[in-house]
Parts: C-alpha cells; structure tokens; sequence
C-alpha cells in the first residue's frame, strides 16, 4: 500500500503541474507544492519516503539561497538514478573537486571551440539555413516538427564538439536524438521517481533498465566520435590526471550534447507553439523583423538590441514554459544557518523554478502568456531578475549564452521566413498548452503548417 500510495503521489504531482500551463487560470491553482508554500511559507519540509527534503519557494528566497550564499547550496544533490547512469562523472551531476576540474573544463574548451564567438553564430545561422529548407519542402502542409527542431538544435552543438554536423536522415545521428527522448521522458516517469526514493526495490522491479541500456548505447555511439574530435586537445591539456579520465571525458560531453540538445528544442517547440496560440503576437514579431533586418539578409546576434518586442517574446516563451519546473536538486555542503533555519549538512535542497518564474509578487499575470513582462511603457526591453530558466549561482547552465544566441537566431530566421498556422480545422482554442511529461516538461505533440512570407 505504502508503494502504490507514493506512485499516485507522484502522478498526481505532475498532473498538477500541467494545470499551471494553460494560458489562463481561474480559481486555485491545485499544485501541491506551491500549495504547500502557501501553507507553511517559503521555506518548509518535507518527506518522500525516507527522504528528507527542504523546499525553496518563491524569487527572493531562491536568490538568496543560490546567490547570496552560493557556496551553502552549491553541491549537487544524491540522486540514485543520475547516480548510476554517471557514477559521479561528468558536470551535471557530479560534486566536489572533479565538477569544478570538469567545469572549468568544458567552459574553456567550448570558448576554444567558438562558443560566443563569431564562428558559433556562423554554425547557427548555417544550421537555419538547413532547417528552412526542410520546412520549404513541407510545402504548408502539417507536420510534425519534433524531430527536425531537435535534430537541428542537436546539430548545433556537434558542430562545436565534434566539429562537423550531421544530415538530418544520418540514421546514427536519428539513433542518438531519438535515444535522448526516450531517457528523457523515461527519467520524468513515477516509476524512475521511485526509484529515487527505494532504489534497491527499483533495481529489484528492473525500473532503471531503459535508462541505463539508453546510456549505454549513447556512450558506445559518442565514443569514436569523441576520440577522435578531441584526441590532440587532451594530450596538450593541463588537467589533473586524477580527474582526466574517460568516463569523465565521456559523460561530460553527454551532459553537453543532452542538455544542448533537449532544452533549446523543447524552447523552440513551445515558442512556435505560442506563435500560432497567439497569431496577433506573431503578426507583431514579423513587423519587427521586417523593420530590423534587411530582406535577403540573415539574422545577427547584434539585430538582438533593435528588437525588443522579439526579445521580450522570446524571454516570456522560456518563462512561461518553465521546462525544468522544480530545477534540479542541490544539497548543503555544510550546516546551513538560512532564514532563522538550521539546515544540516548533506539535505536534500529543491529551489523551485515554478515558484520564481510564477511569483505573484514579480509578474503582473504568472500564469498568462504576456510578452509585456518584459517591457517598459516604451516598448524598451526590460530586464528581470526574477527571470531564472537557467537556474542560477554556481549550478547555472553552463550552456546559457550558447543557448541565448541559438534561440534569437533559430526563432527569428524561422519567423523571418514563414508564418505558421494551426492544421485546418484546429482553432487556436482548441490548441493544448498543457506538457507532456518527462524530465523537462516538453509541448504535447503537435502538427504545424509554416507558410512561407
């Protein structure tokens, strides 16, 4: 009973979220843990089978956990599942002396590889180019656009790592997409929550051997490619052998072609999705674009500051979709003294994005789709610091100016190009804003027609 009581809980728990993502919301909002922050304020406890957590609710107390006492909250939490898949390696979701080693690693050899520079926009605007082109051949009819968005987001960041791109038919390269799918809606499942929480029961019901025969796969897959790619860059390199093995090697470079895959995808897919939602907004971001770049030209990451209605747009497409709700778990480092709160060393931290991207007290309408939040009476972008989809403080995304720069590009080219409109028969009404659910809380699938202009 105690076992099936927790597998509802969780199900329910995600149902939950997804309420929170329709475009408009009357009446109480059922999420239990922003339920419970109501309750017992912005700090509180609470179990998971014999786990104990503490939960972080709402902007102010997240900054002030992440940033202004960083290095408290700054380890990664023990999760038995992420345990296994990377037995401590990698950058994600290791600790101590080898994240930072790996880390630092990453952030010099991808600034060494392109990454904000000039040439990283070049690989994007070329990859836009091959994306355009599949959505010209669709010739406005509906389509899936899952697999294509992916496949060339994805594209993006093999073009740093491993220096080429790949064709989107390669079927090695459609293996490696569609694994990733797979773990990450997999890893977002009650049964893997479970598995979190009893994880020799979860070893004994073989609740991790999808995920694990995925890993596999991947790593067999990346490995010639990462032999190859970096076998020259290792042998001048000055990291402490200690921490400059394979497996780290190996899960590094996953953790950058996973998250540099899933997460700008996922922004994408929900972008274009709120574009045909909400078709008098998109009608507005193709005025600007025609009113900043010039007509056979491509857009730059300089057209960005002349925009400020696109970039708006595209910061309330990362808040509203809120795709890592809950972010990923940290864990004190130390006794923590926060908030008139003892936090023993070793707990279990979750530091809500939901709360923050939601917070009541920072946005005029949370739980609308409201492009305004970010500017000024003037139309002038407006900064926020509650605006948080990479988390923030030492965890933050080691991605995010990669991810910043690909989003602009890919959104406004696409928009540049085509107006997208529901399949016929499909009013804007009857489109669904609620996720489907995995790790990241991803569009549920949808078809698509791109006109061209």
């Amino acid at each position: 009973f105690f076992l099936i009581f927790h597998i509802f809980f969780y199900s329910k728990l995600f149902d939950m979220m997804e309420i929170m993502h329709q475009s408009t919301l009357s009446g109480i909002i059922n999420q239990p843990l922003q339920q419970l922050s109501e309750t017992y304020g912005d700090i509180f406890t609470i179990h998971f089978g014999p786990k104990k957590m503490v939960v972080l609710a709402g902007y102010k107390t997240v900054k002030d956990a992440l940033i202004s006492q960083a290095d408290d909250f700054g380890e990664r939490a023990d999760m038995p599942i992420f345990t296994k898949m990377t037995k401590g390696n990698g950058i994600v979701f290791s600790h101590g002396e080898s994240w930072k080693v790996m880390r630092r690693f990453a952030l010099s050899t991808l600034r060494d590889f392109g990454m904000g520079k000039k040439t990283v926009e070049c690989r994007i605007q070329d990859e836009l180019c091959s994306l355009a082109k599949y959505f010209q051949t669709q010739n406005g009819k509906p389509f899936d656009l899952k697999m294509i968005i992916n496949s060339a987001v994805s594209n993006v960041i093999c073009s740093i790592i491993f220096g080429k791109r790949f064709e989107y038919d390669d079927p090695n390269f459609l293996s490696l997409i569609k694994i990733l799918n797979e773990n990450s809606k997999l890893i977002g499942t009650p049964l893997l929550l479970l598995y979190n929480f009893y994880p020799a029961l979860g070893t004994l019901l073989g609740t991790d051997r999808g995920v694990m025969r995925n890993i596999n796969l991947l790593n067999h897959q990346l490995m010639n490619k990462l032999r190859f790619a970096f076998s020259s860059y290792f042998k001048d390199s000055s990291i402490k052998e200690t921490y400059f093995h394979n497996e780290n090697l190996i899960y590094s470079v996953l953790d950058l072609f996973a998250a540099g895959t899933e997460t700008s995808s996922t922004t994408l897919r929900w972008g274009l999705l709120l574009m045909i939602k909400y078709p008098e907004i998109q009608k507005k971001v193709h005025k600007e674009i025609q009113t900043v770049v010039k007509p056979g030209e491509l857009p730059k990451v300089d057209d960005r500051r002349n925009m400020p209605f696109t970039d708006a747009v595209l910061h309330e497409i990362q808040r509203f979709a809120n795709i890592v709700p809950l972010n990923v778990s940290r864990r004190t480092s130390k006794d923590v003294s926060f908030r008139g709160f003892c936090i023993p060393q070793g707990t279990e931290v979750i530091p809500m994005l939901t709360s923050v991207l939601y917070d009541k007290t920072q946005w005029d309408t949370p739980y609308e789709f409201n492009p305004n939040h970010f500017l000024d009476s003037d139309g002038k972008f407006v900064r926020r610091d509650a605006f948080m989809p990479f988390s923030t403080g030492r965890r933050a995304c080691v991605g995010e100016s990669l991810a910043k720069m690909e989003l602009f590009l890919l959104f406004t080219g696409l928009l540049q190009r085509f107006t997208f409109h529901p399949p016929p028969g499909v009013s804007t009404e009857d489109l669904d804003l609620k996720p489907d659910i995995g790790f990241l809380l991803t569009p549920v699938p949808y078809l698509i027609r791109a006109v061209p202009n």
